[in-house]
């Protein structure tokens, strides 16, 4: 997941910031964001920060840019490209530098101080979006060089930025009436507010939601890391004795598939999905709001749906197109489930378990078809992905294959928590090119899921390079336990890198356009594309290791994951699809239609789509569903897939062309990676690829395909 920053203009300040502090503070040169960082690439200086030092600043990171914008809109020479929007360009850096900062401690490092400056600021900050973006005068400005954008003697870069902003602000509400702008303004507010309510609370519920075991019997199944880790679970929440399994922010949770005690593996289950759902955390009524107010939205903007707002700027440009693709998809991916289903029924019979396969026994019994039909038990692979080989040996080996860069871990550069690392990224020339900060194990004061963000952008006009950061939810090892991990984490760990070179590699002059500033059915592409290289055999090779001996993966090992590589893709498959699909079901709903109860809604939206399979839940239920409520991803969920048609045609391409190649990872670097948002994303694939995608090779790779 890509968690766009929340700071870059003129895509304003989507999150929160800031309470109610001394605001004296501000103008204090104790306030270590006031001045640009001194440590290596303007890093936060982390060890100087303090949950008092977000709220002065980000208002005075406000005020300073509104004066910015004031005297960019009002000054008394005619509009020109520089004077208006490579200056707007450079606006905002006191308040780029403190929300980038606060939008990883509140992700990442959350406390009930900082979720109060969230609270308190996403209003404010919505106000300062929308008092930029809805000045008249400012606008007019953009809009007459838009128009006379043909004779300014701009090359195609700023030519394509100066549509990006005009479109903007169009998109924003430059040209509504002003009762209408006076409407927005609130909805936005409102929206702020209660997106950030829902983060809050959903992290709240996710780790109230932990199982507490009390007899050590009803953990048979577990390894004795994962054992000792829900004991340290447990303490860490103040239980004298007993284990907690922690949840995380999917449906399925990892236990489920080790746990041989039936009713735990229900109990798991339930307080899984039964999160939001009610009791002292219920996000029911936010997301009925949420999802009334976006479709108020867009019908003052003039579209009939958010979803029709949002995609008109996408790649897929209208919620038919996306659905086309989901629902194309229905037919094979439900097929598979139930014939996955019904070969787990024979082995529960088989064994005389005497009871209907349920969603909370599919891993387990997944497990088992594995070993059965390809002789792979998963306990068998976890000793040989120790999460250090997998970064060290796997993600970083294949970005030196591909691109040249190495790596050096630092110790002197301060962090938001002592389980972050921190990464010199040099290119191939040895020249200094990035920061990469790596935050991989679950604790309670984390979001639930895995992202990448910036905590600095890359930026020729700015002279700024990037710094860059991956956080995921691993369970993390007890005390002296190596850190092993499923093919599922190591793919996560592909997948964030993906998007962690998209930063890195950003070589533009403007802000705006920079990294991974692209639209969301194209952000997922770089991210899903590098997650092949972790099947790749010199790469599986390098760091399939056993943590204990150093003995690689045996061949016969690794021709068994190999030849499963399409196993459970049903399941996967139709759960994906129940989860993008319920996304497009709430953001098609027209503000005409009352606030809709959200049982029955999500009831009927996968009724009315086919996918309404009882052993397989969405992967993300509605109270629950992060990215669409509070990650930026509303209307966009179906990008995974889109993203996965261009990913894997684009794989293609490389086997096409001799794989893993210093010069096809050059090529894709400067064609894809290092281009940012300053061209047409359509276009840049087809200059990459040559054509439009195909969706072969992703039906071929989910094995999809035949019969």
């Amino acid at each position: 997941m890509f968690r766009r920053p929340r700071l870059a203009f003129p895509a304003l300040l989507l999150f929160s910031v800031a309470c109610s502090g001394d605001r004296s503070a501000a103008t204090s040169s104790a306030n270590p964001f006031l001045e640009p960082s001194t440590l290596p690439y303007q890093a936060p200086p982390f060890d100087r920060i303090t949950d008092a030092d977000y709220q002065p600043a980000i208002e005075a990171g406000i005020e300073r840019q509104r004066a910015q914008i004031d005297s960019i809109a009002r000054q008394d020479a005619p509009p020109t490209f520089e004077n208006t929007i490579v200056a707007m360009e450079r606006t905002g850096q006191l308040l780029g530098r403190v929300m980038r900062a606060f939008n990883a401690v509140t992700s990442a490092n959350t406390d009930s101080v900082l979720q109060g400056v969230q609270a308190e600021e996403a209003p404010r900050l919505a106000a300062h979006s929308d008092a930029i973006h809805l000045d008249p005068v400012l606008f007019q400005r953009v809009k007459t060089i838009y128009d006379g954008r043909s004779e300014l003697g701009l090359d195609s870069v700023q030519v394509f930025l100066v549509e990006r902003y005009y479109k903007d602000f169009v998109r924003a509400g430059a040209e509504l009436p002003d009762s209408d702008k006076t409407e927005l303004k609130s909805l936005n507010e409102e929206e702020s507010r209660l997106s950030t309510r829902f983060q809050n609370e959903l992290l709240a519920g996710r780790n109230a939601a932990g199982v507490v075991v009390r007899d050590s019997a009803e953990l048979a199944g577990l390894s004795d890391a994962d054992v000792s880790a829900a004991a340290d679970e447990a303490k860490s929440r103040g239980l004298d004795s007993g284990w907690v399994l922690a949840l995380q922010n999917t449906t399925q949770q990892p236990a489920l598939a080790s746990l041989r005690d039936r009713e735990l593996r229900e109990r798991v289950m339930e307080a899984s999905l039964s999160r939001g759902d009610g009791g002292e955390h219920d996000t029911r009524p936010i997301v009925r709001r949420l999802a009334w107010i976006r479709a108020r939205k867009a019908q003052l903007l003039g579209y009939p749906t958010w979803a029709a707002y949002v995609l008109d700027d996408q790649m897929a440009k209208t919620p038919a197109a996306a659905e086309k693709l989901l629902t194309d998809m229905v037919p094979a991916a439900t097929t598979k489930a139930r014939d996955e289903a019904s070969r787990m029924q024979a082995i529960v019979d088989q064994e005389g378990g005497g009871f209907q396969l349920a969603s909370w026994d599919w891993q387990l019994y997944a497990d088992q078809l594995r070993k059965k039909e390809y002789d792979l038990d998963q306990a068998e692979v976890r000793p040989y992905l120790e999460l250090d080989h997998v970064l060290m040996d796997g993600v970083f080996f294949a970005a030196h294959q591909l691109y040249g860069i190495t790596f050096a871990e630092r110790h002197d550069i301060p962090v938001y928590n002592p389980d972050v690392r921190v990464f010199e990224v040099f290119d191939a020339d040895g020249s200094p090119l990035a920061l990469f900060y790596a935050d991989y194990f679950q604790r309670p004061s984390k979001s639930g899921g895995a992202w990448m963000d910036a905590l600095v952008e890359q930026s020729g006009l700015l002279g700024e390079k990037p710094v860059v950061y991956n956080v995921c939810n691993f369970t993390k090892p007890a005390p002296g336990q190596p850190g092993l991990l499923s093919f599922d984490d190591v793919t996560t760990m592909f997948h964030e890198f993906g998007h962690a070179l998209h930063g890195m590699f950003s070589n533009v002059r403007y802000p705006t356009l920079a990294g991974t500033n692209v639209p969301r059915d194209f952000v997922e592409f770089p991210s899903q594309f590098n997650e092949h290289w972790a099947m790749d055999p010199a790469v599986l090779a390098n760091y399939a290791k056993r943590y204990d001996t150093g003995e690689p993966m045996p061949a016969s090992l690794v021709d068994k994951i190999r030849k499963s590589s399409t196993f459970n893709m049903g399941y996967a498959t139709t759960e994906y699809l129940e989860a993008a699909l319920l996304d497009m079901a709430w953001h098609t709903l027209s503000a005409d239609q009352p606030e809709q109860e959200v049982d029955p809604f999500e009831t009927a939206a996968l009724r009315r789509y086919r996918v309404d399979l009882a052993q397989v839940p969405p992967r993300y239920r509605t109270t629950y569903f992060s990215h669409i409520w509070d990650g930026g991803y509303s209307a966009g969920y179906y990008a995974y897939m889109w993203s996965e048609v261009l990913d894997d045609d684009a794989f293609y391409w490389f086997r096409e062309h001799g794989g893993m190649t210093r010069e096809n990872g050059q090529r894709f670097r400067d064609m894809v990676l290092s281009r940012g948002g300053s061209e047409d994303a359509g276009a840049m694939y087809r200059a990459f690829r040559g054509r439009d995608p195909s969706v072969e090779p992703l039906l071929e790779e989910r094995g999809l395909t035949g019969g």
